[in-house]
């Protein structure tokens, strides 16, 4: 994968008093430093360019978090979500994939931006899991960022990896197209994460996920955390058609299973390709020789492309058959589908509240 080498680093008031920042300076010797009072100071740096997204990921913002790191997983309205959390540790990912929601999301945001202000998160999520005792979370760190991508530099892992182990009612799920686990793999995590890795057949990550980790380099990562005791997640997600697709996706599965062994994988998603109208034209602009617009695709009620309704259920029938003949008891769910597409899946649909989460609570109590 390629590693994040910031061309300069913003810092404000806020960071400035906090260890964790001077930290992270400490590693990049010769990368120019800006104290700033505040972003807007650093945003008209980029008024005048053209390559906005592309300029913002070159650049390492350090501030603080002043609302709420921990909050509900937002999901979409109509769809089916699977009863998640998420805290928000920082924002943006130099990866750069061509599908990202991010790069339309945080088109006015673009920096590469680290909370410093940990303890912050900390004392928060132990008041949320301390006031319900009986509840248990399942808490990701991806919404905004990818989990590991920077972690050798920010090493977040080393500090919320040990949180969880000492919170009997919350699991964490670091989840990732890196294979940076030299921070946290011989943790005493007491089972308490997950380390999940989305996956894609080699040539769609060689021509839409150039930045990051191979397939064989993930599952390799995934192997060691699993002998490190670790439970493993997949993510399938997006699922990209193409004439091979189903060949391709199929050896993926296959290959996954030659490396982990099925009873320390905890849950394997399935999404296809989705996107909102706004990102269509900056996908073109950055990416023109992608193909993952060619395809037949249809407005959702979320606003959302996605492809055909009868595509979608023969992506999801052809894969949750694949990946049953290796694990029976392994859950897998689809990631933000209709009621409609589960029942004709599945034959069932869930409520997000009870069946998906007891379903992963069990999973995890293993």
């Amino acid at each position: 994968m390629e590693y994040f080498l910031p061309e300069i680093m913003y810092i404000d008031d806020a960071a400035a008093v906090y260890s964790k920042t001077w930290e992270i300076v400490a590693k990049f010797p010769n990368v120019p430093v800006r104290r700033i009072h505040e972003k807007p100071e650093a945003l008209t740096d980029l008024a005048y360019s053209t390559r906005r997204v592309d300029r913002g990921k070159k650049i390492l913002y350090l501030t603080t978090q002043k609302g709420r790191f921990f909050k509900k997983c937002p999901g979409t309205k109509g769809l089916i979500c699977c009863n998640y959390y998420v805290i928000n540790f920082a924002t943006n990912c130099h990866l750069d994939c061509s599908y990202c929601i991010l790069q339309e999301y945080l088109e006015n945001n673009p920096f590469i931006t680290f909370f410093v202000n940990i303890e912050d998160l900390l004392a928060e999520l132990d008041r949320v899991f301390s006031e319900d005792p009986q509840r248990v979370y399942r808490v990701g760190t991806g919404e905004f960022t990818d989990s590991l991508a920077m972690d050798e530099i920010t090493e977040f892992s080393k500090i919320v990896v040990p949180f969880f182990a000492s919170r009997a009612n919350a699991t964490l799920e670091l989840k990732t197209k890196a294979d940076t686990i030299e921070q946290f793999v011989n943790l005493d995590h007491r089972g308490h994460t997950s380390v999940a890795w989305s996956v894609n057949p080699p040539r769609i990550i060689a021509s839409e996920e150039p930045k990051t980790a191979t397939l064989d380099e993930r599952l390799r990562a995934a192997a060691l955390c699993q002998q490190a005791g670790y439970t493993i997640g997949f993510h399938f997600d997006p699922i990209i058609l193409y004439p091979e697709w189903e060949r391709d996706y199929h050896q993926v599965v296959e290959r996954l299973f030659d490396v982990v062994k099925p009873q320390h994988i905890s849950w394997i998603s399935l999404g296809g390709f989705r996107y909102t109208p706004e990102l269509k034209p900056m996908i073109r602009q950055r990416f023109p020789h992608s193909r993952i617009l060619c395809g037949e695709f249809v407005p959702c009620a979320d606003g959302k492309m996605r492809y055909l309704k009868p595509l979608r259920v023969q992506i999801y029938t052809s894969m949750l058959a694949k990946i049953k003949r290796y694990g029976q008891h392994i859950p897998v769910y689809l990631c933000m589908d209709s009621k409609q597409v589960w029942q004709r899946v599945y034959g069932w649909t869930p409520n997000c509240d009870q069946d998906l989460t007891h379903l992963f609570d069990r999973r995890l109590s293993l």
